[in-house]
């Protein structure tokens, strides 16, 4: 099923090893079969309901607290950006919300905070920011948010900045692969400084190859979806999944489905081959489980009963800007938004449950369903 990894290029994985990851007291799915291995996502966000942290069945995850800002422009247009005001502001709130409820989570600074969270039945988030627009040139405020607790940031979101190249980028000519900056390699060695996770989601792909040789520490994709089977920008080449492996890094396969399979309807089946794709290409220590939605799923999905062609609908007009301008992948109109299976808040052991009945390896479940997050964790955040 999965390719045979380079050994050697394995061997090149920093820190502790899968085994010793692995090796955790028992945990507790949603349903509440015991399980040996931790639930963790690549990507979420705190619920208005922290029944739902429970619910999921996560012994920790990566959490967006970004925020935005509208930005009045000469022109008279609005530009929405995460800016350092928007965005230390969000933190501190999301901070303070996890302060108030230690009795269900705990602030992810260490990696080692997952063992806690395993050991008190309580589930550790790890802050992330998408786009480092937040540092607005001041090096020093990477500082300023790693105090505050962000442990993940990433680069870039969708279009490029000052530091890394956009994976929607485009010009006259259409769109574009524009490299990391050298103000991106700065931000990044600061980064490496304060042991904080550099995430490549939403970059080039010539930004996160650049970014792999520029980082002294892996690098993560925390959400995306591999090229070589939906052929669009939004989506990593092999050569950007192997670079992320070959670095120690993970690799998180998001669900939003049109980025994940042309097929209509969308099933688990389509998650399953992604995840199986990237461990293929980049090595099973760095195929993970990310999200990029709410822990209950879509909302507008989910107010529609995972209605897929009534709720795609709310993407055509974005989508059909961007295929005007000749962006790779957005020629072909999306059909599907979910995979209805997975829209749901007990998505993880449904992918768990898949992946036995696929017959793959207890011990690559064991690294898909959390032990890749846990063991790149453990070595980037001390």
């Amino acid at each position: 099923m999965i390719k045979a990894c380079d050994l050697h290029r394995r061997q090149l994985l920093k820190g502790l090893g899968a085994a010793t990851l692995l090796s955790q007291l028992p945990a507790f799915s949603a349903q509440g079969a015991v399980r040996r291995h931790p639930y963790i996502d690549g990507l979420s966000f705190l619920p208005d309901d922290l029944a739902d942290v429970k619910a999921s069945g996560l012994d920790a995850f990566i959490c967006d607290v970004s925020d935005i800002e509208a930005i009045k422009q000469l022109d008279g247009t609005t530009n929405y950006k995460r800016t350092y005001k928007a965005c230390m502001a969000s933190i501190k709130q999301a901070r303070q919300r996890v302060a108030d409820n230690p009795q269900i989570l705990l602030l992810g600074e260490k990696g080692t905070d997952i063992d806690a969270a395993l050991d008190s039945q309580r589930t550790a988030v790890f802050f992330q920011i998408q786009g480092a627009d937040c540092v607005e040139g001041d090096l020093n405020l990477v500082e300023e948010f790693h105090r505050q607790g962000l442990r993940v940031l990433q680069l870039t979101h969708h279009y490029g900045n000052e530091y890394a190249g956009g994976a929607l980028d485009f010009d006259a000519n259409g769109g574009l692969n524009k490299p990391l900056t050298a103000r991106g390699r700065e931000l990044i060695a600061r980064l490496n400084e304060v042991n904080m996770l550099v995430d490549v989601s939403h970059s080039s792909p010539q930004t996160a190859l650049d970014a792999v040789k520029a980082s002294s520490a892996p690098i993560i994709q925390s959400h995306g979806a591999a090229r070589a089977l939906v052929k669009h920008a939004r989506c990593s080449p092999d050569e950007v999944i192997r670079a992320i492996g070959d670095s120690g890094g993970v690799f998180g396969v998001f669900m939003m489905s049109f980025w994940l399979t042309y097929r209509n309807p969308p099933t688990l089946d389509d998650y399953i081959r992604q995840l199986e794709h990237v461990a293929n290409v980049g090595g099973v220590e760095a195929a993970a489980i990310a999200n990029d939605f709410p822990l209950r799923g879509q909302e507008n999905l989910l107010k529609l009963n995972n209605d897929n062609a009534e709720g795609v609908k709310e993407y055509l007009e974005w989508w059909h800007s961007l295929a005007a301008k000749h962006v790779l992948g957005f020629e072909r109109e999306p059909r599907h938004v979910v995979i209805p299976e997975l829209n749901h808040i007990e998505r993880m052991s449904r992918i768990d449950d898949a992946l036995a009945k696929a017959r793959f390896k207890a011990t690559d479940r064991d690294r898909f369903m959390g032990g890749n997050w846990q063991r790149v964790l453990q070595q980037v955040l001390v």
